[in-house]
Formats: structure tokens, C-alpha cells, sequence
């Protein structure tokens, strides 16, 4: 299987997100090879160099989301445009202008409007001139004018369409790409069996433009939901105008990107339940852990498991502490005298420690080998990797109840209501006078982070889905290679006959 990896800001760069996560699929799955098409987010970015590739990716290709647009996308100027160039440009445009000004259901606006664009960018050579030219700032103008738009949109100024205009055309970038094949003989994305995208931004258009032209399946995963990170992040020292039309094009553009996937995963249910909020078909939502290196953990688990005496040590790993952190752990020394904590992360410039808590950054498997109990920060958002490494460690664990908490804990740990410091400190306190309770607990803990949060899990689920995508949707070559099994489709086959009457045998009683 040829597999399309598709990211943006990530793989193969050593600055990129997620880097090891698909570096540990790429070398899981060595029976598959890859292709990798990336776009950068910076030029510090590309200069960061690349992961060590194994000898299944057989090319990279990638290009810029930054700065100007990247040599041969272009394509022609708007100026010298024909009649029916300009006429098509200002309809499909329109369209994506329209559908991100007006309130209600515009998706089918937005489709159609991205399809004609991708059609128009294929057949010009490129978009990048005419996303930055007059005729696309006319078309932003009419669309925030028009009536029933946006209140926010209506009062855009046209330094605000320039801004807009600017950021659309680097994120329909991949539109104009090289990618999708060339005169030369790169048959680029029509050559894939499969499309993975790692996000469903601006990293997917590619993967939506070879359904659309060769009919590629397209698996869209995110381990951190871009349009979640996105409305919660916010664009910072952008005018409210622009704002307000950057996050309604990311809202129809992940919709799209949701509509066209045939499989869509996340790393865990909080991931999921965004996921079906933007629109995602519940039928084709998977959740599949990220994968985490146990052996990294073995150490600690086995020859200093939480039978140890480490006496009444806590651990606060997750985030920074929180003041309802402190309120708990004077409760603790009125009923424990002798406890200890320990908190990952850089101390407080100002204030001072209470007795018996110290710092220390955090370093890997040891941060937990001196605590009987870990306990988790309440600002974390995502999966919870730190606590997974708590449970590899073998340690019993005391959490706030949000986010993917439960779903990842299971019944391993102990779970109470986040800010309440009396609860966390009688959570702590039962931990810290029954060990056996915190063996048995810590024992459990780290078997459900061997069952469900390996690189070999996640790697094995990631095999198996794209089984699946490629199963329901298979990839119809124009010339099949007769030597290779299976080349050929079962329908493709012409179906038997039957012979002639003139032709049967004598002894079936006929002459």
C-alpha cells in the first residue's frame, strides 16, 4: 500500500507537532510505504532540518505557508485572465465569501465554491495571484455588504479585506500545488492508495483534491482538534472583522474536510465529541490513543513499583500549581505531619515554598520514582500524557475530573471535583495510609496503560484502519500491472459464458 502522509507545521521537521507520533507509524507500518507532502508554517521551521526518515518513505515534497506564494503556484496573473477565467474566479470566490458571511447552513455554498477553485487552480496553474488580486477583494467586499451578513463582517474596512484576503490565499495554498500531477510523468497524490492527513485544516485540502480528481480515500486524524485550538486561542492582534471571517472559513472548511473523510480519528472522546460539534459523521468518528514508548517506564514500574516505601511523597506533574494546591497541602500536614511534595515545573518567581515542597524540571520516567502518589494538574487540555506516564510508572494517581481524565484512568485512580481542595486532600490522605490500596491501585493502573497507550497499539489500530478505508473504497487504476496480485478489480473481470449447444457432449443425450 502506498500511503499519502499529509501535515502542516509537523513531520518530517524536527520543530514540527507531532513529529514522533508519525515517525513511529511510518517505521510501525514497514510493509506500507509512504510518501510525505508537507507544509511549513516558517522559514525557522525549515531550517530546523528533518527526523532521520526511514527506508518506506520514498519522497517529500513540501512547500510554504508562509510569506509569499512558493514558486510555480502563481499561475497566471488575474490581469491576464480571459473573460470566462475571470468570470469563473469571481463566481466560485463569491460563493466562499458568501458562505462565510452569511449566517445558516452554507455548506453546499462553501463546496461548491472550493470545487470550482480546485478546478480553476488545475486547469490556470494556480490560484496564488488571483486570491491576492482586486477581483478577490471586490468579491469580500460584496459578500460582507451584502444583506443578512454578519454584523461583525458588515463593518469590515479594507485594510481588514487585505488581511483576509491574504490569509485565505496562503490557506488555500495547497490548491495551487504541483502536487496532483505534472506533464512530465509525477503522477504526485494519483499515484496513493490512501490520504492521511494529520489535521483538518489546510493540511486535508490536498487529500480532498485527490478524491476529487482520482477518487483517493481520505483519513483525516487529530490528536488536537485545530478548529477546537483555534476558536479557543483566537487570533491575537487581529481586528474583530477579521477574526470573525478567518473562523467562520475554518468552521466551513473543517466541516468539508469532515463530510469527505471516510474515516476520522481522535486521541480520545473530548477530541471526538468536537469533532461531531463541527459536524462529523458519528459512523466514521474513531478514537485512537496516542502511543507512548513503555519501555521507557520499565524501570520504574518494576524494581521501584509503588510497594516501595517512599513514605507520605507526593507528586503534582500536569501544569504549574494551583491555590486550592496549597490549601490542600496544609490539611495534609495538620493530619501528616511528614508529607513531602514534589511539583514538576519551574518554582514561582515570587513567592515562597511552603515547607517540605520542592521543584524540579521534569526529566522523564524518574520524576515519579520518589512518589507514592501523583497527583494531576487541572489545566491540562488534551490527553492527558502525563498522567499515562503515571500509570506506566505504576503509580496510584489522584486527578481532577475533566477533560479525558475518566476515559483514560478508568477505574485505576482516584477522581475528584477540580478546584476542591478538601476533597484532594482526602483523596491524598486515604492513598497515603494504605499502601496496599496504592500497590493494587498502581498494579492496575499500569495494565490498562500496557492495554491501550502503546506505540504497538496505536500502531496496530492505525494498520487496521487503513484496512478498512481501503476495503470500502478501493482505488480503481487505468493499467493494472497483471503481475501483481490482485491488480485487477473482482468486478473488472468479464463474466463467464456458457458453451454452445452445438458443443455438448454426446452422452448428455444430445447429438
Amino acid at each position: 500500500m502506498r500511503v499519502g502522509l499529509l501535515s502542516e507545521g509537523g513531520y518530517p521537521y524536527a520543530a514540527g507537532e507531532g513529529g514522533e507520533w508519525c515517525d513511529r507509524l511510518v517505521r510501525g507500518l514497514g510493509q506500507h510505504d509512504f510518501e510525505l507532502y508537507v507544509l511549513s508554517r516558517s522559514a525557522r521551521q525549515e531550517d530546523s532540518g528533518w527526523h532521520a526518515l526511514p527506508g518506506n518513505v520514498r519522497r517529500v515534497r513540501a512547500a510554504p505557508l508562509w510569506g509569499g506564494p512558493a514558486p510555480g503556484c502563481a499561475g497566471r496573473a488575474y490581469g491576464s485572465y480571459g473573460r470566462d477565467q475571470r468570470r469563473r474566479f469571481t463566481a466560485h470566490f463569491g460563493d466562499v465569501a458568501a458562505a462565510i458571511t452569511l449566517p445558516g447552513d452554507q455548506a453546499y455554498r462553501f463546496a461548491d465554491g472550493l470545487d470550482g477553485l480546485a478546478d480553476l487552480a488545475r486547469d490556470e496553474g494556480g490560484l496564488a495571484a488571483a486570491l491576492r488580486s482586486e477581483l478577490a477583494l471586490r468579491a469580500l467586499e460584496t459578500a460582507c455588504r451584502a444583506p443578512g451578513a454578519h454584523p461583525a463582517a458588515y463593518g469590515t474596512r479594507v485594510a481588514d479585506l487585505l488581511v483576509v484576503s491574504g490569509l485565505l490565499e496562503r490557506a488555500l495554498r495547497p490548491l495551487s500545488l504541483d502536487w496532483y500531477g505534472t506533464a512530465d510523468g509525477d503522477r504526485g497524490l494519483a499515484a496513493v492508495d490512501l490520504c492521511h492527513a494529520t489535521s483538518a485544516g489546510p493540511a486535508a485540502l490536498p487529500g480532498l483534491l485527490a478524491k476529487r480528481f482520482f477518487g483517493t480515500p481520505l483519513l483525516v486524524t487529530e490528536y488536537e482538534v485545530r478548529l477546537r485550538e483555534y476558536c479557543l486561542a483566537g487570533s491575537e492582534g487581529l481586528s474583530l472583522p477579521v477574526r470573525t471571517l478567518l473562523s467562520a472559513f475554518h468552521r466551513q472548511l473543517a466541516a468539508r474536510i469532515y463530510a469527505e473523510a471516510a474515516v476520522i480519528t481522535a486521541g480520545d472522546g473530548q477530541g471526538r465529541r468536537w469533532q461531531e460539534r463541527c459536524g462529523a459523521d458519528r459512523a466514521r468518528l474513531r478514537i485512537v490513543h496516542p502511543g507512548m514508548d513503555a519501555t521507557l517506564y520499565e524501570a520504574v514500574g518494576e524494581d521501584d513499583g509503588p510497594g516501595a516505601d517512599h513514605g507520605p511523597a507526593l507528586v503534582w506533574t500536569g501544569g504549574p500549581p494551583e491555590p486550592h494546591l496549597w490549601e490542600a497541602l496544609a490539611a495534609l500536614r495538620d493530619a501528616e505531619p511528614g508529607v513531602r511534595l514534589r511539583i514538576i515545573g519551574a518554582p514561582p518567581e515570587s513567592a515562597d515554598s511552603p515547607e517540605g515542597v520542592t521543584y524540579g524540571p521534569a526529566c522523564g520516567p524518574e520524576d515519579y520514582a520518589g512518589g507514592g502518589v501523583v497527583l494531576l494538574s487541572g489545566a491540562l487540555d488534551g490527553f492527558p500524557t502525563a498522567l499515562a506516564e503515571a500509570m506506566f510508572c505504576a503509580r496510584a494517581t489522584v486527578s481532577p475530573d475533566v477533560g479525558a481524565v475518566r476515559e483514560v484512568i478508568g477505574g485505576t485512580g482516584l477522581i475528584v471535583p477540580p478546584r476542591d481542595p478538601r476533597a484532594l486532600a482526602e483523596a491524598c490522605l486515604a492513598l497515603l495510609r494504605e499502601p496496599g490500596r496504592r500497590a493494587r491501585l498502581g498494579a492496575a493502573a499500569r495494565a490498562r496503560a500496557q492495554e491501550l497507550f502503546t506505540v504497538e497499539q496505536n500502531v496496530s489500530a492505525f494498520g487496521a484502519v487503513y484496512l478498512e478505508v481501503l476495503s470500502r473504497a478501493p482505488v480503481q487504476h487505468t493499467a493494472p500491472d497483471p503481475s501483481v496480485p490482485f491488480s485487477h478489480a473482482a468486478g473488472s473481470q468479464p463474466p463467464l459464458t456458457a458453451s454452445p449447444r452445438s458443443a455438448s457432449p454426446t452422452w448428455a443425450g444430445r447429438p
